[in-house]
C-alpha cells in the first residue's frame, strides 16, 4: 500500500499546511504549474515527489520535469500531464492516448477546478486536485489525499487549505 499526496498549481506558492496533510504520505505528485522551483524542492526535502511541468513553468523546471509521467504504483497504472481535459473533454492529444492506451488513474491540473470522476468510456478514475496556489481564479486552495493497493485506490479525501490569497 502506498498514500499519496497530490497537488497542482502552487505557482510559485506552497501553503504551509501542506505539510501537515502530507505528513502521513509515503509520495507527493505535483500535476504541474509548480512555478519557482524552490516549490518543488521544498517538498522533494519533505517526501519523495514525482511532478511534471505546466504551461507557466520555465525552462528550467521542463528540463526537471517532463509533460507526463506514466508508471505503475502499487499495481495501478497511473499517467500525469498538466493539460488534459476530463472525461467526455480530453484535448485531442489526451484523447488520441486513452483511445490506443487508457490508464487506470488519469490525474492533470491546468483548469484549477477540482475533479474526482469515473471515466467509463475508458475505464479509469480522473483527478484534478484543484490549484493549491494562490494565483488563478479558484476560490479555494485544495489538495487531494489517497491510497493504492492492489491496482485499488481508496482512502481518497479531497482537503481544504483556505480561500485564494490567505497565507498559511
Amino acid at each position: 500500500m502506498k498514500k499519496i499526496g497530490l497537488i497542482s498549481d502552487t505557482h510559485s506558492y506552497l501553503d504551509p499546511h501542506v505539510f501537515q496533510y502530507f505528513e502521513p504520505v509515503d509520495e507527493i505528485w505535483h500535476a504541474g504549474d509548480i512555478g519557482d522551483l524552490s516549490v518543488a524542492d521544498q517538498l522533494a526535502a519533505f517526501k519523495p515527489l514525482k511532478a511534471v511541468y505546466g504551461n507557466i513553468d520555465d525552462q528550467l523546471a521542463r528540463r526537471q520535469f517532463p509533460l507526463d509521467l506514466r508508471f505503475d504504483c502499487e499495481g495501478l497504472d497511473v499517467w500525469i500531464t498538466h493539460i488534459g481535459g476530463y472525461p467526455g473533454r480530453y484535448n485531442q492529444r489526451v484523447r488520441e492516448i486513452m483511445q490506443v492506451n487508457p490508464p487506470g488513474l488519469f490525474i492533470c491540473g491546468h483548469s484549477h477546478i477540482l475533479k474526482v470522476m469515473p471515466d467509463k468510456q475508458f475505464g479509469c478514475l480522473h483527478i484534478n486536485p484543484g490549484a493549491a496556489g494562490n494565483h488563478g481564479f479558484h476560490h479555494m486552495k485544495t489538495i487531494v489525499r489517497f491510497q493504492v493497493e492492489a491496482g485499488k485506490i481508496g482512502q481518497l479525501e479531497v482537503i481544504e487549505l483556505g480561500k485564494r490569497g490567505a497565507i498559511g
